[in-house]
């Protein structure tokens, strides 16, 4: 539980240093960045898979780059529901996506190693 806990706060700092590094995504302070870690969140474990399974054959014919595409439409959603989160469109949506799962890849890497436990 309390590794749960220290993800969302860590991927709502990752989403401010987004908000913060390009400016096609805007966010009015820390509040508005837990309230979208927490609902990316569960739009990722809910709504994604199962448009990922929907969405196959496109995904398959493109090589699998249509995720990306998935992965800001997501976002944008995400943005268009939390107050106080927004992105400019769809290109910042991409962007911004990208730049958010490549901030939270390297500090849950670096903060949530996965070796063997003991």
């Amino acid at each position: 539980m309390l590794t749960l806990l220290a993800r969302w706060i860590v991927n709502a700092a990752a989403l401010l240093l987004v908000g913060y590094l390009y400016p096609g995504v805007q966010l009015a302070g820390l509040g508005s960045a837990l309230a979208a870690a927490l609902v990316l969140g569960l739009v990722n474990a809910v709504i994604r898979p199962i448009l990922v399974i929907l969405t196959l054959p496109v995904t398959l014919l493109t090589l699998g780059l249509f995720v990306f595409v998935i992965n800001a439409l997501l976002f944008w959603l995400v943005a268009s529901v939390v107050h106080g989160f927004a992105v400019t469109g769809f290109g910042a949506a991409l962007l911004g996506s990208i730049l958010y799962s490549l901030v939270t890849l390297v500090t849950s890497w670096l903060l949530f190693p996965r070796g063997p436990r003991r």
